[in-house]
């Protein structure tokens, strides 16, 4: 073997060490990442949080569609409440990290913000046992034709996942959260959208 093939050999083989080394974060021992499928794929921001202040923010955002568990439902129907907008799967971490966050938050502002639960990927069965697991009792949609992502890609980059969307008591977006959410952050993003 020639001096370049032994140095592509070298570099294969480093590509194939750093690809298994990346697989060390695996779902072997999750029984609800493995009733959702791989938790691969998913990108994860850091949590970032981006605010819209009153005057910048865009139309309202207009969406009807079918609840998990049957019911049809639509954004306007929650005005003049705040709308916090989660896009998870069952498989992804991050997600499974900050879905008591949610939980707890959205029980604190029962009556005053809605909350909304997307679920990007999974099928049905795969969603309930999330929803199950993180006992959540706010509503949650399947999006498998994709339109709530659609409607969110001018504010969320595509493949974020978790993100979250709040909407002020007008049906605008008022800020988003690429990443997993903490619920203090959660809270004081709440806060700003109803009183703006």
């Amino acid at each position: 073997m020639d001096r370049r093939g032994a140095l592509g050999a070298l570099g294969a083989l480093g590509a194939g060490a750093g690809l298994l080394g990346l697989s060390g974060c695996s779902t072997d021992n999750d029984q609800l990442a493995k009733q959702a499928g791989s938790g691969q794929g998913y990108v994860s921001g850091d949590g970032v949080v981006t605010q819209i202040a009153p005057g910048e923010r865009k139309e309202p955002l207009d969406l009807a569609f079918t609840l998990l568990d049957g019911k049809r439902a639509d954004l306007k129907q929650w005005r003049p409440r705040a709308v916090v907008i989660n896009l998870w799967y069952a498989a992804c971490p991050p997600c499974r990290r900050e879905a008591p966050e949610l939980v707890k938050v959205a029980q604190k502002y029962k009556g005053r913000a809605e909350f909304l639960g997307v679920n990007v990927r999974d099928q049905k069965a795969a969603a309930q046992a999330f929803i199950d697991t993180f006992a959540i009792k706010y509503p949650v949609m399947l999006d498998a034709d994709g339109r709530m992502v659609s409607l969110l890609s001018a504010i969320l980059p595509p493949q974020a996942t978790p993100s979250t969307v709040v909407l002020d008591a007008q049906g605008r977006a008022a800020a988003r959260i690429v990443g997993r959410v903490e619920s203090s952050t959660l809270t004081g993003v709440i806060d700003d959208a109803l009183q703006g």
